[in-house]
């Protein structure tokens, strides 16, 4: 009885078909919605490893001390280098030249790059999406990017589109590669549409296929059930065949996303090094900046060392420090200048005597700058800053922190070392747009140093709230498992749902067929009835023509012989007997 009433239920539901799909539409929307909160859950997790980590602080300290003393640096080069270097100040780090994703997603670009134009990228991937009032950009429930009506054109232009019935499928979509932030980062608009267009990811596809696909991922659509039945299923698609194109667009389109990247960073270390190089017009300055550039990481790498180091001492990170120190010396000697020991021996003197010295009066240094580490305190544990990314907590603190401990005894180092150079001869020599080889040595120096001192205050800080920062970042993977177990729930009411229609629906669609069969079969019977008598009387007919015609065939065809002829005929036959027995008695 209760499927009687599910099938006479079906009358009240006339939008069927459409509320089915809407849930398969609300379906793949919470999936894509659950792929994000998985996505943003495995980010928390890194997020949480990266809370008192040395190497994620050592990064964090080595930008500050580089950017430290670039500006110094700058401030030397004046108006002139600005000119020369096309209206900006050097910079010579890594993410000034070398776009990486991350940062392009950020909108972090990398403007010194003289070869690709990162900004104009920028600005036309951004172009793509539907913006709300406040700038930012509009999202669909599963925070996916929402793309403008025009957003396409570009790629439709000049393209094969297909017939009416067979359709030119983009197989990594145009959607997808709108979206892709690695795609628009590091390949060019033409590069994108080549790619988008090119035998190997345009493929025919039926047309009310290609519909329903959409800017889906091949796999997800593949995937996806309607009435219970895949797409290779409702379309009579060769589902192995559209895999194997997938397989081969997708590895094509990574391979051209690698090529971008790696010109992303050709191109940004051939920036990099004509940007050192125009600081001076000579490669000497690119060789100093170099090596300066290569002390800053080798001491950033010892310091994360010393932190790892079960007992600390300020004795062991004084000669982790020189070794650094001392292997960027040797290097001096080898690539920029042709001197004797003995003046590598003074020149380390002069270095290490005030480092060591620094070190020394590290507490009263400390507690001078008692204040920004207070304020740098109070700064982590603001709660509205700890929602920030690690990375980008750790660069504000650092900034805090080594700017006031620079401005009480790190300048100061630096000029000291500074003078004491200033005595080596070749040391003291002018160097334009850059300061003398003692100068630039003593900021670099005074800015390293007192980077490597904030990293001390810093790690100090850090380990006092590091167990308050990983019980919330905890508690945010803990609210985020909760989000991805509520969609889940989601998407599993949305199935059974969608079950229950489909249930009421399969009812429908087999009564309908029965009463289909039935109305076939009566219909067929009065047909067949009708078809017999017209026969039988065709037959009738038939037969009744025919013996007519037989007799009348009879008639006219009869030979009719008389009783004398018959007679006659006797009479002949009695004769051939007499002539026949009569020949055989001569013969005997």
């Amino acid at each position: 009885m209760k499927s009687e009433n599910a099938i006479l239920n079906i009358e009240e539901l006339d939008n069927l078909n459409e509320n089915l799909l809407y849930l398969d539409e609300l379906e793949n929307e919470l999936q894509e919605q659950l792929d994000f909160e998985i996505s943003e859950f495995d980010f928390l997790k890194k997020e949480k490893e990266k809370i008192g980590s040395p190497e994620a602080l050592g990064e964090t300290i080595k930008g500050v001390i580089w950017e430290q003393v670039m500006n110094q640096v700058a401030t030397v080069a004046g108006e002139d280098f600005i000119k020369e270097n096309g209206g900006m100040t050097l910079d010579l780090r890594e993410e000034a030249h070398i776009q990486t994703t991350e940062n392009f997603e950020n909108g972090k670009i990398a403007k010194h790059n003289t070869e690709i134009d990162y900004q104009e990228r920028y600005d036309e991937w951004q172009s793509n999406f539907q913006k709300n009032e406040d700038g930012s950009i509009k999202t669909d429930r599963a925070g996916k990017k929402i793309l403008t009506k025009e957003s396409r054109d570009y790629y439709d232009e000049g393209r094969e589109k297909g017939s009416k019935s067979i359709h030119k499928d983009h197989t990594v979509s145009v959607g997808e590669i709108t979206r892709d932030s690695e795609a628009a980062a590091h390949m060019s608009k033409e590069e994108k549409k080549n790619f988008a267009n090119s035998e190997k990811n345009l493929n025919d596809l039926d047309a009310s296929a290609n519909m329903s696909k959409g800017d889906k991922k091949m796999d997800e659509w593949l995937e996806s059930e309607r009435n219970g039945e895949k797409p290779a299923e409702r379309f009579n698609l060769n589902e192995e065949e559209l895999r194997e194109k997938d397989k081969i667009a997708r590895e094509e389109y990574e391979k051209k996303k690698a090529e971008g990247k790696q010109k992303s960073i050709e191109t940004g270390k051939k920036s990099q090094r004509e940007e050192a190089f125009r600081i001076g017009g000579k490669a000497l300055r690119t060789a100093v900046i170099s090596l300066l550039a290569e002390l800053l990481k080798n001491i950033i790498s010892k310091l994360v060392k010393w932190f790892r180091t079960a007992k600390r001492t300020f004795k062991t990170l004084v000669e982790y420090i020189k070794e650094a120190i001392s292997s960027f010396l040797d290097k001096i000697k080898t690539h920029i200048v042709n001197a004797g020991n003995g003046v590598i021996t003074t020149i380390a003197s002069s270095i290490f005597g005030p480092i060591v010295g620094i070190f020394k009066k590290l507490w009263m240094i400390l507690k001078q700058g008692w204040k920004s580490l207070k304020e740098a305190f109070n700064y982590m544990r603001n709660p509205e800053n700890r929602k920030k990314p690690i990375g980008i907590l750790l660069l504000e603190v650092g900034k805090i922190v080594i700017a006031s401990l620079s401005a009480i005894g790190a300048i100061v180092l630096g000029e000291v070392i500074e003078k004491t150079l200033m005595t080596v001869p070749f040391l003291a020599i002018e160097i334009p747009l850059l300061g003398s080889l003692a100068n630039i040595i003593g900021i670099f120096m005074g800015a390293s140093i007192s980077g490597v001192i904030g990293a001390i205050a810093i790690n100090y800080i850090q380990s006092k709230l590091e167990k308050k920062l990983k019980n919330e970042a905890l508690i945010k993977q803990i609210d985020k498992g909760n989000e991805i177990l509520v969609t889940q729930a989601k998407i599993q009411k949305v199935n059974e749902q969608k079950l229950v229609f489909t249930k009421i629906q399969t009812a429908s669609n087999i009564k309908d067929r029965h009463n289909e069969f039935s109305e076939y079969v009566e219909e067929n019977e009065k047909e067949i009835e009708e078809k017999n008598k017209i026969l039988k009387n065709e037959l009738e007919e038939y037969t009744k023509n025919t013996n007519k015609n037989l007799e009348k065939y009879i008639e006219e065809n009869s030979i009719v012989i008389s009783d004398e002829e018959i007679e006659k005929q006797k009479k002949k036959e009695e004769e051939f007997n007499n002539i026949d027995s009569l020949l055989s008695g001569l013969f005997d």
